[in-house]
């Protein structure tokens, strides 16, 4: 689909899409959205129903979309299944767009035993590689969005591990982007503080009421992000909308780093 006059409803159609991570928070808003702009989605991901709980994903998209949905069983730490998640996409036609957004974190991760270490290592920057590798072999051109954080500008006292896999994936962002020119465009967003089951549960870092109150003051648009205000530039960067833009960050996070 060329990039000018795109409709804002048919941004994806006859496209496929993976989305790992995406049985919850952004991954599964990412997934909801590019379905909705006609994306045959695959849900890349360890668990099927979402934290929090609800409907799974692939079967929410298929009950209010027109797209079609599968779920995949994928620990992006073995690349032996992340292979087989793209598979699953392309065996028709080949994938379009690939969402790399699987990814943990832990509250203080400064004191983690070698394995916890190795868990976020491989998670969140390993991880990302095997799934830039495998999406790029399924491409003939295509779109691979790399999800990060602000966290790899900023840096976090409290999670230096974490920031530093953030870090890792601008880095491999640049690379891919350079390597697998001018066929498929690779790009990154950078979300700040985005109001997910996981914020709220695992780190925490939201309340109850969807409040951060130690971020409020430093974000001039004073509260977290829901995860839909992540998945629509994201969708973005998947569309031919951001066809001249590859090697790029995209900060999404309410003007945080720009008050720091």
């Amino acid at each position: 689909m060329a990039a000018t006059g795109a409709s804002w409803k048919t941004l994806l159609d006859g496209k496929t899409a993976v989305v790992t991570g995406g049985a919850s928070g952004i991954g599964r808003a990412t997934a909801i959205a590019l379905a909705r702009q006609g994306a045959e989605t695959v849900v890349a991901d360890t668990r099927t129903d979402p934290r929090g709980g609800g409907e799974p994903t692939h079967e929410l998209i298929e009950q209010e979309t027109e797209s079609s949905a599968t779920h995949v069983d994928c620990d992006m730490t073995d690349p032996a299944q992340v292979t087989a998640a793209v598979e699953t996409a392309a065996e028709d036609d080949g994938l379009d767009v690939f969402v790399n957004n699987a990814g943990i974190v832990h509250p203080e991760d400064y004191d983690l035993d070698p394995e916890g270490v190795d868990r976020i290592v491989a998670v969140n920057m390993k991880g990302y590689f095997y799934g830039a590798r495998a999406a790029a072999t399924a491409m003939d051109n295509g779109s691979i969005v790399n999800v990060a954080s602000v966290e790899a500008l900023a840096g976090n006292g409290m999670r230096p591990l974490y920031g530093a896999t953030r870090a890792a994936v601008r880095q491999l962002t640049f690379s891919l982007a350079d390597r697998f020119a001018p066929a498929i465009r690779v790009n990154s967003v950078l979300p700040g503080l985005v109001d997910t089951q996981m914020t709220r549960s695992d780190v925490p870092l939201v309340d109850d009421n969807g409040g951060a109150d130690a971020l409020e003051g430093a974000t001039p648009l004073s509260r977290p992000a829901r995860p839909e205000e992540i998945a629509r530039p994201i969708l973005f960067l998947a569309s031919d909308l951001a066809s001249y833009v590859t090697g790029a960050d995209l900060l999404v996070d309410g003007g945080l780093t720009r008050t720091e």
